[in-house]
């Protein structure tokens, strides 16, 4: 590769790290002495994360499901296996480039083809691959059965944040969004990772009953993403236009963090899963609260708003979907075009902002927001056109963004 394209590359790679991984980066090419140094006061900051990451893990999560005891049963047996052969043959190897070298008088033997040796090592991988194939073939088989589950959730994957929709089961009904906690993108964005559920700590994460079947749909409204729980033997891609099923029947109350795990676009290590586990009255009860609190805050479609009332609720809707890319300050940044004096946001032709909201643009570079609610688009949309350097004064009710998905 040209030098000056290799430079360009790694440029690009390192803006778009995040401030973690630069560092990290950073403290592996300094060599063994700074890690000397640094690694162990940075280890004394972070402790093991129950259901999470641990501080010197070298196997898989902690298993909390069947599946992931058998899967971790399986990795065990395949890694003896691995090793045995792995002794075998380079033992083989070294005894007999040690005992029959040619500083001590041995000749290297004069033969065509051995038709024992050449089946021997046919047959014997052939059989050991099938082997192990028999082993993994019932936990593959039972990975997939989704049938008979006491509850199941939609899971849909956007950039940069996951949808949950109970679909059956206790909680039917129930909807909402989960997306990084704000203070973790602040401790991030400002190079001070704090907590030992750091950029895994979720406003809203996803609950679920101890000891029920539960059924994971996923799919995606953009790109390629994917659900993954290791402490659940969980990994599923979420794929858009097409829908994939798992399943998990957690044995064990408490918190477990999974991740994103389909590189899916800048945001992509900001995509955290955080599953809360409750009892079976716990679970519950938290349904029923759950349920009052959205009845609580269904919006009336009919409602005519006022400007500062939409403008207010606006910008908490922006904070925690738009700023991300379009920044706090609207400016955007590299290939995110900036809001403040954008002339779609300008126009006066608000039907025109409602569609590039609905519809996203760029085939998926921004993605539609279908998912959220007319009030809180018409929120959005107002808060766009009255704020920083944009004073339009033009308000957007939530009846004019029902109209627009028609």
């Amino acid at each position: 590769m040209p030098l000056a394209a290799r430079e360009a590359m790694e440029s690009a790679m390192m803006r778009t790290m995040n401030p973690c991984t630069w560092r990290r980066r950073a403290a592996l090419a300094c060599g063994p002495l700074l890690a000397a140094v640094w690694a162990p006061a940075a280890l004394a900051q972070v402790n093991s994360l129950p259901g999470g990451p641990a501080v010197r893990q070298i196997n898989l999560a902690p298993p909390v499901t069947s599946i992931a005891r058998e899967i971790m049963w399986l990795h065990n047996v395949m890694m003896v296996i691995c090793l045995l052969i792995f002794i075998a043959v380079f033992g083989v190897m070294f005894y007999s480039i040690l005992k029959h070298r040619r500083s001590v008088g041995h000749k290297a033997a004069n033969f065509h083809e051995s038709v024992v040796v050449e089946v021997a090592w046919t047959v014997v991988p052939l059989l050991i691959v099938i082997g192990m194939g028999a082993m993994a073939t019932r936990t593959v088989v039972a990975m997939k059965d989704t049938s008979n589950a006491d509850l199941t959730i939609k899971a849909t994957g956007y950039q940069w944040r996951w949808g949950y929709d109970y679909l059956r089961g206790e909680g039917e009904g129930i909807s909402f969004v989960s997306s990084l906690d704000p203070g973790q993108r602040a401790l991030s964005d400002a190079g001070t990772p704090e907590g030992d559920d750091f950029l895994l700590r979720v406003d809203n994460p996803l609950v679920v009953p101890v000891d029920r079947k539960v059924r994971i749909i996923t799919t995606a409204n953009d790109v390629i993403h994917a659900w993954m729980v290791p402490a659940f033997g969980v990994k599923q891609d979420a794929i858009p236009g097409f829908v994939r099923d798992t399943w998990f029947k957690a044995e064990k109350v408490g918190d477990f963090y999974g991740q994103c795990a389909e590189l899916c676009g800048k945001e992509h290590a900001y995509m955290p899963i955080h599953v809360r586990v409750l009892g079976a009255q716990d679970y519950s009860a938290w349904v029923q609260v759950k349920q009052k609190e959205m009845a609580a805050k269904a919006d009336d479609p009919n409602k005519v708003w006022e400007l500062d009332a939409l403008k207010e609720r606006g910008a908490k809707i922006y904070a925690a979907n738009c700023a991300a890319c379009h920044q706090a300050s609207g400016k955007g940044g590299g290939p995110v075009k900036p809001l403040d004096g954008s002339p779609v946001v300008l126009d006066g032709n608000k039907i025109r902002e409602i569609t590039t909201v609905l519809q996203g643009v760029n085939n998926g570079a921004m993605p539609s927001w279908r998912q959220l609610s007319d009030t809180e688009l018409a929120a959005v949309i107002t808060f766009t056109k009255n704020n920083w350097g944009n004073k339009t004064g033009q308000l957007v009710q939530p009846s004019e963004v029902a109209a627009a998905r028609k």
